[in-house]
């Protein structure tokens, strides 16, 4: 009986011989030049160099756009308004640009705002009123804490407050500027001294969604403005004498949709303050034209369709081998093959996945595109999680092998199985909820390893397979997928002799 060590290295022999080698060296090459292709390709068009998409305190891309009238705060001091009323507007996307009807969006955004100056990214915390999610706090674009639920009239005012003590923002909420609730405390990261604090209004675009394919849906974006209605208004701390000032942060007054609304800016009359205003501040995504790092692996499927037909062949030559020469294959050289072929398939996948990842996206950056930034941490996870889903499908295509014995059949279910999910969900072609089944109980669950995008609950996106959102997080999703290898894997082994001596015992089935 050969050793393990005898038995692993037999294997390998085994494997390089048919030219598997380089079927896996052509799916690597696949992976990268599919990947690479479309990043030469993208180029943006601009007069002169790009402007940089803001980026916030941590250097994630983010949104920052909103009117803003303001003044200086010094390092202790606080702002308190009532707000008697909140309204807007959606434009309808072409050729309808002149269908404007009232109403607002559920995130639309008015209240007040301590911010680091009004440059693009800079810290912030907020205390607002929302269209449909009531009063929220929020600060550094990620960060959201709910107050009372409920709107805004003029006869049911808000009072809103926010208080800065040093680098600390607490927000408080009351219904008759007497009796106040805490609503959530920030620190925001690297408040200078002298801050500015005041009124805003801010309102996102209106996603909705155009059938297509087979239930799937592409995404379109209404044109939408808010506005607030401010009076009370006491600010305690001022950091000079001087009045309010109003400016935009972020482009605003110059788009074709904003010609059909009044202009964005404040307004002041009879002791009353008006805000209006475009645009969100939240954190930023593929809905403002960011490219996730994952984009890059487009060629990760025909990748994919390569490896399984290598591994199945890998067991299923053995077969015809084993009926021309008499010789059985054994649990233990079901085992060495598995470990043959998912080492090979994860080196194969590490080298092209940490190829493609990083170059893409230097490639993508140097052309102008906007690229979603990640920690170094999640890049490191995308490109191993992404290498070993590659490595454990190899090693589920192996035991279907081993079980279906038939190399087209097998072939076709492992592809059914893990390809076809993949490519199909990726797409807006499936429902939603369809593809996020698929990605739930299929074994192609196991890639939500290589998705870096993050769902937020206070920011209106398409939160869908085809969009690049997974349904389960990259850890489950892997779960799955080991999940479906070994029970398959244990019931191929369970299937053979354990030894050379046990398969000619009588009655062993083979």
């Amino acid at each position: 009986m050969l050793t393990t060590n005898e038995l692993l290295r037999q294997e390998w022999t085994r494997f390089r011989r048919p030219g598997r080698l380089i079927a896996m060296a052509v799916a690597a090459l696949v992976v990268v030049a599919l990947g690479l292709l479309p990043a030469f390709g993208n180029h943006t068009s601009c007069d002169g160099p790009c402007p940089a998409e803001p980026t916030g305190p941590d250097g994630s891309l983010v949104n920052d756009q909103f009117y803003f009238l303001h003044r200086g705060l010094g390092e202790n001091g606080s702002i308190t308004v009532r707000m008697t009323s909140m309204t807007g507007t959606i434009t309808y996307p072409p050729p309808d640009h002149d269908r404007i009807v009232p109403g607002l969006v559920p995130w639309a955004k008015a209240g007040i705002i301590i911010k680091d100056g009004i440059r693009q990214g800079s810290s912030y915390a907020a205390l607002m009123l929302t269209g449909s999610h009531g009063v929220r706090m929020q600060y550094d674009y990620r960060h959201d804490t709910a107050g009372s639920d409920g709107g805004v009239s003029a006869e049911s005012p808000r009072w809103l407050r926010l208080t800065r003590s040093g680098g600390i923002i607490t927000g408080y909420e009351s219904a008759d500027g007497e009796r106040w609730a805490k609503v959530g405390t920030a620190q925001p990261a690297g408040l200078p001294r002298t801050v500015q604090v005041g009124l805003f209004a801010a309102s996102p675009g209106d996603l909705t969604l155009r059938p297509m394919g087979l239930g799937g849906a592409t995404e379109e974006v209404r044109f939408t403005q808010a506005g607030g209605v401010f009076d009370n208004v006491v600010l305690n701390g001022a950091a000079s004498a001087g009045g309010w000032s109003g400016d935009a942060v972020g482009e605003m007054n110059r788009t074709d949709w904003e010609k059909y609304h009044k202009a964005s800016g404040a307004v002041e009359k009879n002791g009353t303050i008006t805000v209006t205003g475009i645009g969100d501040i939240g954190p930023g995504g593929t809905e403002d034209g960011g490219r996730p790092v994952e984009r890059s692996l487009g060629g990760l499927a025909l990748g994919l369709l390569i490896v399984l037909v290598v591994a199945v062949r890998f067991v299923t030559s053995e077969y015809r081998r084993e009926s021309a020469r008499g010789a059985p294959v054994t649990r233990r050289a079901l085992a060495a093959k598995a470990v043959v072929v998912g080492a090979v398939t994860f080196v194969t996948g590490l080298l092209a996945v940490g190829i493609v990842v990083p170059v893409g996206r230097a490639i993508l950056m140097e052309n102008g595109a906007t690229v979603i930034g990640v920690s170094a941490l999640t890049g490191v996870r995308v490109v191993i999680g992404t290498a070993a889903v590659l490595a454990l499908a190899a090693v589920l295509a192996l035991a279907l092998g081993a079980l279906i014995r038939r190399a087209w059949l097998a072939i076709l279910v492992a592809v059914l199985a893990i390809a076809v999910p993949y490519v199909v969900t990726s797409v807006p072609l499936l429902t939603d909820g369809l593809s996020q089944w698929l990605l739930r109980v299929t074994p192609a669950a196991g890639f939500a390893a290589q998705q870096t995008l993050v769902e937020y609950p206070q920011i209106v996106a398409h939160y869908a397979p085809s969009a690049g959102y997974f349904p389960l997080p990259w850890w489950a999703g892997v779960g799955v997928l080991c999940a479906y290898t070994v029970i398959l894997l244990g019931l191929a082994l369970s299937r053979l002799p354990r030894s050379d001596e046990q398969a000619e015992q009588p009655g062993h089935w083979r």
